[in-house]
């Protein structure tokens, strides 16, 4: 990947997409880091823009509707796409082929030849393209990957990662399988398919068996409180025609495997998440504190570690955000590379077709 900026310049960042995980996420580490400025916002909602350049750009920063106008500025050096996931391909690929860097928000698009064509257009114009999987970028991964470097797992055969909600659809298009591709394993699938791979030395899939279920849907009649908001369409009515749960093994071309679960409603006890990694050394826990198992002299032992493990939003996206801007400024590889947003896509895809057939998909 060609730099395109000095590592002594600031990198000048136009933003696309100035609503929810913009707002609540990236503006907010983007403003913390001095090596950039935020010139120019874009958002169909052009108020939503305008609130975002006002909080967060530099004072010239300019505002538009249309993100193929932002696009002809020659002075932006990287784009963040942070629309939602329909309109993620077509963005990025227009944005390098007009010379852009691109930090594309996960997933990377609503299918794998969607997210082809965006690695296609990466090689094509020597651009970076960096997906958000920012569990990478946790203290818990950190830790976690420490571990296994030291040889503390061993051979990672197994693996379960769990992402469940009890009424949590995040509401707006998520809800929409036009704008968002599907629901929970899409969404929250995404991020501890890719955290579990990503520790497990990044395997390729080979088989997949998925289930996906609509029986609850987005429950918009429970009347206690809540912390996720039920689904809307775009034009006021209500529209929930994605999974309320998926469920998926993916078996790995090393021979291991993965038992993936994640919902928007499901009839639990309460929200949960939990990793779980399986060797013939050892394994761990994240949930969300980190527990080692193993053994020592003769005994099996369950060890907790004198360090905070649980997952830390703090500084989460910043860590990120600036790993892209350092890449971006010396052209060294990426943690989060598109390639691996295609891979990713892959797997999303067996699972929704295992699970419309009933049966195994073999992955070439």
């Amino acid at each position: 990947m060609a730099t395109t900026v000095k590592p002594s310049d600031k990198v000048r960042i136009g933003i696309i997409g100035c609503g929810g995980i913009a707002t609540s996420k990236h503006l907010p580490a983007l403003h913390k880091l001095s090596n950039i400025e935020m010139v120019a916002f874009c958002d169909l909602i052009r108020s939503r823009a305008e609130s975002a350049a006002k909080n967060y750009g530099t004072p010239d920063a300019k505002v538009y509707e249309n993100y193929k106008e932002l696009l002809e500025d020659k002075t932006i050096d990287v784009v963040h796409v942070l629309t939602p996931n329909r309109s993620h391909s077509f963005i990025s690929v227009d944005a390098m082929e007009a010379g852009k860097h691109v930090m594309c928000e996960k997933p990377m698009a609503m299918n794998a030849a969607e997210a082809q064509a965006m690695l296609d257009a990466a090689k094509r114009n020597d651009r970076l393209l960096m997906i958000g999987f920012v569990r990478r970028f946790g203290n818990d991964c950190t830790i976690a990957k420490d571990l296994i470097e030291h040889d503390r797992m061993g051979d990672i055969y197994y693996a379960k990662a769990t992402y469940l909600r009890r009424n949590g659809c995040p509401g707006g298009w998520f809800g929409d399988k036009a704008r968002s591709g599907g629901g929970p394993l899409i969404d929250l699938g995404v991020h501890v398919i890719d955290l579990t791979r990503y520790l497990m030395g990044k395997p390729k899939p080979v088989s997949i068996y998925g289930a996906t279920f609509h029986k609850l849907g987005d429950r918009r009649s429970i009347k206690s409180e809540r912390g996720y908001v039920s689904a809307t369409q775009e034009d006021g009515g209500p529209i929930f025609n994605v999974e309320d749960l998926a469920s998926a093994m993916i078996r790995y071309d090393n021979g291991a495997v993965l038992q993936v679960e994640a919902s928007f409603s499901l009839n639990l006890e309460k929200d949960t998440g939990t990793i779980e990694l399986f060797g013939d050394k050892g394994g761990l826990r994240l949930d969300p504190e980190l527990t080692y198992f193993g053994e020592m002299d003769g005994y099996m032992t369950n060890v907790t570690l004198a360090a905070k493990t649980a997952l830390s939003f703090d500084g989460l996206f910043a860590n990120e955000i600036n790993h892209f801007v350092h890449c971006v400024q010396t052209g060294e590889p990426c943690r989060n590379p598109a390639e691996d947003g295609v891979e990713m896509m892959k797997i999303l895809d067996a699972v929704y077709e295992s699970a419309a057939t009933g049966h195994e998909v073999i992955l070439k």
